[in-house]
């Protein structure tokens, strides 16, 4: 019989993480800490991915921080664990971030960890992203490992303004997506579509921002 795997080690702090996070990093300690701790027992994270928390996860999500619109409003579907929407209120106070998430489980954790956190620039809405257009319209949305662009346009574009932006976490393959999506793309008037690699000097791996402007359904 052969033994269990021992489970993975946390991910010690990168040293790049108070650059990233600045003013809020105690936060951020805070947060990964709770994940690292809670995540995988509550299904929010794979066995694996405590050994890599801060480089691939919080940190990732965090590089999108500087992207959003000043004292705006931002809907982040499907937060799941919290990432990006939770990253994204720790980094940026100034900005009020909805957490859209269908699962109950899973707006448990984030109602908790919001208030552990003692964010109050965080509302949590149980509802799938189609069932919250009645609370915007918001200036931009984002998400990270939802599906892929021609399905997440159409859930997510109707919750933006006209002039708003989405913003997506990718992954290596967004290029294929996009030429897949043209006819969402083109159904609600994205214009300003592309793609910005970020923090691939400072991180094991950049992070793939996909971002466009929403002209509305035509």
């Amino acid at each position: 019989m052969t033994s269990a795997s021992p489970a993975p080690e946390a991910e010690g702090e990168p040293t790049v993480a108070r650059e990233i996070l600045g003013e809020a990093i105690e936060l951020g300690r805070r947060f990964t800490a709770d994940l690292a701790e809670h995540g995988e027992r509550l299904g929010l994270i794979g066995p694996l991915e405590v050994a890599r928390l801060w480089s691939r996860h919080v940190l990732n999500c965090a590089l999108v921080a500087p992207f959003l619109q000043a004292d705006g409003r931002v809907a982040d579907v499907g937060s799941g664990a919290g990432l990006p929407g939770l990253v994204l209120a720790v980094a940026r106070p100034d900005v009020h971030v909805t957490l859209i998430e269908p699962m109950e489980r899973r707006t448990d954790w984030l109602h908790d960890e919001t208030q552990r956190l003692g964010l109050t620039n965080v509302t949590v809405l149980r509802a799938r992203a189609e069932e919250a257009v009645a609370q915007g319209p918001f200036d931009q949305v984002t998400a990270r490992a939802v599906s892929a662009l021609r399905t997440l346009v159409p859930i997510t574009a109707p919750l933006v303004r006209p002039g708003g932006q989405l913003l997506f976490l990718k992954g290596a393959r967004v290029a294929d997506e996009i030429a897949a999506a043209d006819k969402a793309v083109r159904r609600y008037r994205l214009s300003e579509v592309e793609v910005l690699e970020l923090g691939g000097d400072r991180l094991p791996e950049a992070t793939r921002l996909f971002r466009a402007t929403v002209g509305g359904a035509s």
